[in-house]
């Protein structure tokens, strides 16, 4: 893939694509909540509002998931499906690869998430802050990070970091940093290209790893 020559304008988090009619019925409530998470926020989502955005008949979300809590719950469950789609942790090289292989996976998937799927960014940050008020909704919204971030700290700690949890913890936060600025933040009109997330990669995991990663 080749690296481009400029900054890629960030698409418009919404509208998002109305949900597939060949997925199951709770996949097309749960996308159809994750849409309009992302094009009306919390207010808009209601089990009315989702029957209509997933094209069933009134009543059918109502069936899926009784109260509001448990549609938000489907909706964290489906995000961490589409996320772990777009990130796809499992396509990152092996630490065999070395630093370049590490610094190349995370990049592309980065520049992916934010070039192609800015809306899921949208849906996450309606769920965190709903979570931060909701202490149910909560648990299942750290559960679905820590599938994120296990995987990560077991790269870092095969790579050789000496501290791979509080490590994982400043790449994390400078992945999520970058997410939210391009996204929602003051740089949300134009995404690094893939050079500069391979160079921001490269600079913060050598100097997490140390001088000697290579």
């Amino acid at each position: 893939m080749p690296d481009q020559p400029a900054p890629s304008p960030v698409p418009s988090p919404a509208p998002c694509p109305a949900p597939r009619p060949d997925l199951s019925r709770a996949d097309r409530i749960s996308d159809a909540a994750l849409v309009l998470l992302a094009t009306r926020g919390m207010r808009g989502l209601t089990h009315r509002a989702v029957d209509e955005a997933a094209h069933l008949p009134q009543g059918s979300t109502s069936n899926h998931a009784r109260t509001r809590l448990a549609l938000l719950e489907a909706a964290v469950r489906r995000l961490a499906v589409r996320e772990g789609q777009v990130l796809a942790v499992e396509e990152v090289p092996s630490p065999a690869a070395g630093l370049p292989g590490l610094v190349d996976g995370m990049a592309l998937a980065l520049h992916r998430y934010l070039t192609r799927h800015p809306q899921l960014l949208v849906c996450r940050y309606e769920l965190a802050l709903e979570a931060t008020r909701r202490p149910e909704l909560r648990v299942f919204f750290d559960e679905a990070g820590r599938r994120f971030r296990e995987p990560l700290t077991a790269l870092l700690r095969a790579a050789g970091s000496r501290d791979p949890d509080r490590h994982t913890l400043s790449l994390v936060a400078w992945t999520e940093g970058m997410m939210f600025s391009c996204v929602a933040g003051s740089f949300h009109a134009t995404a690094p290209s893939l050079t500069e997330l391979r160079e921001g990669y490269r600079e913060l995991l050598q100097g997490l790893l140390g001088p000697e990663a290579s």
